[in-house]
């Protein structure tokens, strides 16, 4: 397997990144055990996570699984902090106060002694960035933290970050965590040239747009049982289009005539875009895993990449998936 550079750091990991947020909810802690095991197996050493999937529970598999197996220096670790974790006001959110009770109560579900890549799940409109990065440096310098992070950030806002960390001497984003697949492109027109410039680590997530792209959404208006749509509501129904059935209708058609399922396309040509350090795949079985490590050693033919840009022009989008965000105004339709 080919490792690649967690930006700048030096940190090596997997070009694939093992995302658990199926874990504790549609996959049962004994198939998540599964999951972990066979991923470390094929040499997939990234794992992330967030205290906010499933209450906690992913964190915790995953945590029980590095523990008790005696694994956790043979993974990069990736949590998140931001999102509501009870009802109390100052339960979420990108204050200091928040930030370090919410990384104490990560390292006790994760059974660990630090966090190895701690990222912001979605910026603060409203909190100065100085007052997180500060509780953020703080973690790092108790070594609480390794590296810290962004996550489905304007880029604006995190060059602002990289500003406030330069000028006073605090820890930087190392990394973003934003959505990114052939359905919804727009990464590419400031983040990623961003992160090129500046050497922070770019980690898509819904690299499959949420199956869309492995064709689970093409065949009818009925949603799948156990589909994401059924789960998650309006959120991701809302990111089902006429538009991006139609693009994932002709990855699958291109697909079959390599050989590959469609799944496997989509994630193929994402692996080796520009920038990209680490698809964060999240298997919701042992066999969506298995599909994905088939191509984990495979790159994509320059000559196939062009057919990629006439379905979905670079920097475009036919599918919206910054949805789940305050700051992203336009809207994808048809």
């Amino acid at each position: 397997m080919e490792y690649r550079s967690l930006g700048r750091t030096g940190v090596m990991v997997s070009p694939l990144c093992l995302g658990a947020m199926n874990f504790g909810g549609p996959t049962n802690e004994a198939d998540s055990l599964t999951i972990l095991s066979r991923a470390l197996e094929a040499g997939i050493n990234f794992i992330d996570t967030a205290n906010v999937y499933v209450g906690g529970e992913s964190e915790r598999i995953v945590g029980k699984f590095l523990k008790e197996g005696g694994r956790r220096d043979q993974v990069v670790l990736a949590t998140k902090v931001y999102s509501r974790m009870g009802n109390l006001p100052n339960d979420a959110g990108a204050s200091r106060y928040h930030v370090i009770k919410a990384c104490e109560d990560s390292l006790r579900r994760l059974q660990s002694d630090r966090i190895d890549l701690y990222q912001q799940h979605r910026p603060s409109l409203t909190i100065p960035q100085d007052e997180t990065l500060r509780a953020y440096d703080d973690l790092v310098r108790s070594g609480k933290v390794r590296y810290i992070g962004s996550s489905t950030f304007p880029a604006w806002m995190v060059m602002e970050a990289l500003a406030i960390s330069e000028r006073h001497g605090l820890a930087r984003f190392i990394s973003d965590q934003s959505p990114y697949n052939l359905l919804d492109r727009r990464l590419e027109n400031e983040m990623i040239p961003l992160c090129l410039k500046h050497g922070l680590a770019v980690l898509p997530w819904s690299p499959l747009g949420g199956g869309i792209l492995a064709g689970r959404y093409s065949a009818s208006e009925t949603f799948p049982e156990g589909s994401r749509a059924t789960r998650m509501g309006v959120m991701f129904t809302d990111r089902i289009s006429p538009r991006g059935k139609a693009v994932a209708g002709e990855v699958a058609k291109m697909a079959r005539e390599r050989g590959m399922t469609a799944s496997q396309l989509a994630l193929l040509w994402l692996k080796d875009q520009p920038g990209v350090t680490s698809p964060i795949i999240g298997p919701r079985t042992l066999t969506h895993l298995e599909d994905a490590l088939a191509i984990v050693d495979q790159r994509l033919a320059e000559a196939d990449r062009p057919l990629f840009d006439a379905l979905v022009h670079p920097g475009n989008a036919v599918a919206d998936f910054f949805n789940s965000n305050e700051w992203m105004k336009a809207r994808i339709s048809g």
